[in-house]
């Protein structure tokens, strides 16, 4: 029978064939955590007396959720990551250098590998067909010491997505729109195997914008087959030895398979609080913003700034709105300055803050006031995310952002592009 591309990837690791369902021990190629889960994953493995790493130069503590440091606590968990760095050889990615999943992307992964990290949205690195997933912060502890963990092979939903993006609509509104088809529950412990023509014709930044959401429904991991696309990325980034074509066989068993005309998608929006709760963009004209934030895992990369930053050029924030904006990583960063993308946003109105999670996850830098609507495009939506479980956060492309921006309530890209 043949293999999905879950079942591929976990066979080759474990050394068998393997099935979904099965339990496998399988090794690992990167392993990583960052400042809100390392701290507890370090302390577990002073506590075994195993103050060690399997693989040091695939082995990486990133400070990323709260860099800067906005208080004592987290200064000194941050020298706790910076002392086990430099007692182990792992990789330190320091404050400045970006969010663990755009530097895993851009520096670590690759085909083949089965990728583990102690944060939930470490499936992103499926989109470069990496077995990549999110694990608890004790897991991560071990797997990294030991360069192996175990996983049941998870059974696989393939989603096939045929056709042509409308103009003003984006991958980050196909990945919503799924999530409100199957709920955020959705797919829980399975595979996202997404392939069809859209896919294939899709850039790399928008691929890991799926993958990334993939946990949003519940998967394991979020995969997509590795192709030229994939290939001329990691050359982009002096990897391209890094390239191995994989995909799932052609008689691949799936659970279930959900097909999607693009062609027939609008700018989507989820609601407050949850991010399965979704309607069209245009559904939801007249609702205020006070905040908009461009940036995170999920739409933080250069493409997507590209994407803002030519909506905003000339144009100014609305009086009522604030904007924030984040490059996802350094690289980011500095590929947004070159192309002038930093200056239009500062021109427009907006802050640009150093490379890093921001508002996101609530810790600092944009928490927002009782009542306060968010619009962001970011992954979650949850009560209490970016800070007030008072406040309002709304999901969207950054087309939808950079729009909603300029007119101070949440808008329908399309009307302005």
């Amino acid at each position: 029978m043949g293999k999905t591309l879950a079942e591929k990837l976990l066979g080759t690791k474990a050394g068998k064939d393997v099935v979904a369902g099965e339990l496998v021990i399988a090794g690992v190629d990167v392993a990583f955590f960052q400042d809100g889960t390392g701290p507890l994953a370090v302390r577990q493995l002073r506590k075994a007396n195993l103050e060690k790493v399997a693989n040091p130069a695939r082995s990486i503590l990133f400070i990323d959720h709260a860099a800067p440091s906005p208080r004592r606590e987290l200064s000194n968990d941050h020298i706790l990551l910076r002392e086990f760095a430099g007692k182990t050889g792992a990789v330190l990615s320091d404050i400045n250098e970006g969010v663990c999943h755009q530097r895993v992307v851009e520096s670590f992964a690759k085909p083949g590998d089965v990728v583990i990290g102690a944060d939930s949205h470490s499936c992103t690195a499926g989109a470069l067909c990496a077995f990549a997933t999110g694990m608890g912060s004790t897991d991560i502890a071990v797997g990294m010491a030991l360069g192996k963990t175990w996983f049941r092979v998870p059974s696989t939903f393939r989603v096939v997505a045929r056709g042509e993006f409308p103009k003003g609509v984006y991958s980050k509104d196909l990945i919503l729109h799924l999530i409100g088809l199957i709920g955020a529950d959705g797919a829980t412990y399975r595979a996202l195997e997404f392939g069809g023509s859209a896919i294939e014709n899709m850039q790399m930044s928008e691929r890991f914008t799926l993958s990334n959401m993939a946990v949003e429904a519940g998967a394991k991991v979020g995969l997509i087959a590795s192709d030229q696309t994939t290939r001329a990325f990691l050359k982009k980034s002096d990897r391209e030895s890094d390239f191995k074509e994989l995909g799932p066989d052609p008689d691949a068993s799936y659970e279930r398979v959900i097909a999607i005309d693009v062609n027939k998608l609008e700018p989507v929006v989820s609601c407050p609080h949850t991010v399965d709760n979704t309607k069209w963009a245009r559904e939801l004209k007249g609702t205020k913003v006070n905040q908009v934030f461009i940036g995170s895992c999920t739409n933080g990369r250069t493409e997507d700034l590209e994407v803002a930053a030519r909506i905003l050029r000339g144009k100014k924030r609305h009086p009522n709105t604030r904007l924030i904006v984040i490059p996802a990583s350094r690289q980011v960063y500095l590929e947004a300055l070159k192309a002038g993308h930093v200056q239009t946003f500062v021109e427009a109105g907006a802050t640009v803050l150093g490379p890093g999670c921001g508002p996101c996850v609530g810790v600092h830098e944009g928490a927002l006031g009782d009542g306060e609507v968010c619009l962001s495009t970011q992954n979650r939506n949850f009560k209490g995310r970016m800070g007030n479980p008072e406040a309002f956060i709304y999901l969207a492309s950054p087309a939808t952002a950079a729009a909603s921006a300029i007119k101070g309530e949440i808008s329908d890209p399309r009307e302005v592009l």
